[in-house]
C-alpha cells in the first residue's frame, strides 16, 4: 500500500576500501528497479556510500544515531552530522541493538523524533522473539513497541516513518517467516497505525519485512498486499542478489 522500499543493513560488514565500488554496483544491477534503493552501512563507510551514490537512484542510510544534537557522548553520531554528510535514512531499534546496545522502546522514540526533526527517514524496527511468537503474544507486544516508538509524533510526521517487520527469530538465522505469518503481522502493524492516527495514513505507510529476505524468497512476500518492501540483511553484502530482490518489487 506505501512505496516500496528496499534497503539493505550492512550491518558490521564491508571496509570503507570496498564501499565506493560496491555501491556503483549496487546502483548498476537495480538500475530500473521500481522501488526506493538504499543501502544503510556501517558509520566508517558513509562517507565513501554517499559519494558513490552521487548521480544515481540509490539512497544511503545510517545504521542508527543518538537523540541529542550534540554532547558528551563518546562513540555516537548525531543526525547533524549524519545529515551534514549528506544520509537520508537511518534504521532505528533493530533487535541486534536492543539486545547489545540496550536500546529500548523510549530511546527508540527519542531517536525516531530526532531523525524527524532533522530531516531523516527513520526505519523503526519492531519483532518478537520464538518465545514471545510461541506465547501467542506477537501481536500484543509489537502493539506496544510502535504505540511507544509514535508516542507525541504528528500523523503528518508519522507518514515519513518506515517500519520494519523483524521476527527476531528469523534474523540471520536462515529462518523466515511464512508469507502468511509476515503478511498476518504487517497488515496487524497497519491496523495498529490507523487506530493510533486514521485508517487512510495507515494505507500510506511503508511497512517492511525483515528477517532473513533473499532472493529466492522475496517475490512471494511481496506480492503480500501488507508488505511494502524489505530490510535486507546478508543478501544486501551481494549486488546480485540484492538486484533480484529490488526487481521482485
Amino acid at each position: 500500500m506505501g512505496k516500496y522500499i528496499i534497503a539493505g543493513n550492512w550491518k558490521m560488514n564491508k571496509l570503507p576500501s570496498e564501499t565506493y565500488d560496491y555501491v556503483k554496483a549496487v546502483a548498476a544491477a537495480t538500475a530500473g528497479s521500481n522501488c526506493e534503493v538504499v543501502c544503510c552501512t556501517p558509520y566508517v563507510c558513509l562517507a565513501n556510500a554517499v559519494e558513490a551514490a552521487k548521480g544515481t537512484h540509490v539512497k544511503i542510510g545510517a545504521e542508527n544515531l543518538h537523540f541529542e544534537d550534540k554532547g558528551a557522548f563518546t562513540g555516537e553520531v548525531s543526525a547533524d552530522m549524519l545529515k551534514d554528510i549528506g544520509v537520508d535514512y537511518v534504521i532505528i531499534g533493530h533487535s541486534e541493538r536492543r539486545e547489545y546496545n540496550n536500546e529500548t522502546d523510549e530511546t527508540v522514540n527519542l531517536k525516531t523524533k530526532k531523525a524527524l526533526e532533522k530531516g531523516l527517514i527513520p526505519i523503526v524496527c519492531v519483532g518478537e522473539s520464538l518465545e514471545q511468537r510461541e506465547a501467542g503474544i506477537t501481536m500484543d507486544l509489537i502493539a506496544i513497541q510502535i504505540k511507544k516508538a509514535f508516542a507525541g509524533i504528528s500523523a503528518e510526521d508519522a507518514k515519513k516513518v518506515v517500519i520494519a517487520y523483524e521476527p527476531i527469530w528469523a534474523i540471520g538465522t536462515g529462518k523466515t517467516a511464512t508469507a502468511e505469518q509476515a503478511e498476518e503481522v504487517c497488515g496487524g502493524i497497519r491496523k495498529i497505525i490507523g487506530e493510533l492516527y486514521c485508517p487512510k495514513c495507515a494505507e500510506d505507510f511503508t511497512i517492511q519485512y525483515g528477517g532473513s529476505m533473499n532472493d529466492q524468497n522475496a517475490a512471494e512476500l511481496l506480492a503480500k498486499p501488507n508488505i511494502d518492501g524489505g530490510l535486507i540483511g546478508g543478501a544486501s553484502l551481494v549486488a546480485d542478489k540484492f538486484a533480484a530482490i529490488t526487481k521482485a518489487c
